[in-house]
């Protein structure tokens, strides 16, 4: 009997990454689980187990210094081979930046750009040496945007995953390993309620739901595509992002962004 290929999710807890697990397990995947939740990863790893798939709990804050590492001699340690990586943990910093204790930016940088790193540094050579590998990191639309008042480190944070897996796409694609960022809009999950960001009438009407930029993100993942922007507004509006010269584009994300700043 063929052992199932073995899908590694950060996040997993809610939102994006509980869907992402959700898809791989229905496709077959044996599925990891990583977050800081015990409570709402054992619940989803019941869930999948029920439905005849395999799940196993890795609990860890990935906003600590050395957690990603931890977490990839866990995944070892019980003699996994990771053929899918999904980049979804993430969280922001509301406050304006000098309003907010650098331990919390060290948290935002440790979970949005050295977890992402390590892992992937981590278990990419496996997938090189099979010739197979799929590799998707969570970014955001904001990653197209111009910096605006709070949220300081976000747009940077997110920029860098986009780069990131665009230059690892370019050297792991043609030896079967395919990374995709995606960029979604706006989400109806727990983040914004979590981080104290106001969603007003206009963005939940366009929200979409995580189970629908799992699948966009997959399908599309499947077929190389290295950069993702799921849903047909957002897709317009990174047009848009792309497309204006740079002051006009700067001009309309600040004003955007300025009805969601908390201040310091």
């Amino acid at each position: 009997m063929t052992a199932r290929r073995y899908a590694l999710v950060t996040g997993a807890s809610s939102g994006i990454g509980a869907a992402m697990a959700r898809l791989l397990a229905g496709e077959g995947f044996e599925v990891g689980l990583v977050a800081r939740r015990a409570d709402r990863l054992e619940s989803l790893a019941l869930e999948l187990r029920g439905a005849g798939g395999v799940a196993d709990v890795f609990v860890a804050d990935l906003s600590q210094p050395m957690a990603a590492e931890a977490v990839a001699d866990q995944v070892a340690a019980a003699g996994r081979g990771v053929d899918v990586l999904v980049n979804n943990a993430g969280v922001t910093v509301t406050k304006g930046f000098a309003g907010a204790a650098l331990a919390e930016q060290h948290g935002f940088l440790e979970l949005t750009i050295a977890t992402p790193v390590a892992l992937t540094h981590r278990l990419l050579p496996h997938m090189l040496a099979q010739g197979w590998g799929r590799i998707i990191n969570i970014s955001s639309i904001a990653a197209l945007s111009s910096g605006a008042r709070g949220n300081t480190l976000y747009p940077a944070g997110k920029s860098f995953l986009l780069k990131f897996s665009q230059s690892l796409n370019a050297e792991t694609k043609a030896h079967g390993v395919f990374v995709t960022a995606v960029l979604p809009g706006f989400v109806a999950t727990e983040f914004q309620e979590a981080n104290g960001i106001p969603m007003d009438r206009g963005a939940r009407s366009f929200a979409q739901t995580a189970e629908q930029v799992a699948c966009e993100a997959w399908a599309r993942n499947q077929k190389g595509h290295e950069l993702v922007v799921p849903g047909i507004p957002p897709k317009l509006a990174a047009w848009l992002m792309r497309a204006l010269p740079e002051p006009w584009m700067r001009s309309l994300t600040r004003r955007a962004a300025e009805k969601y700043y908390v201040g310091e």
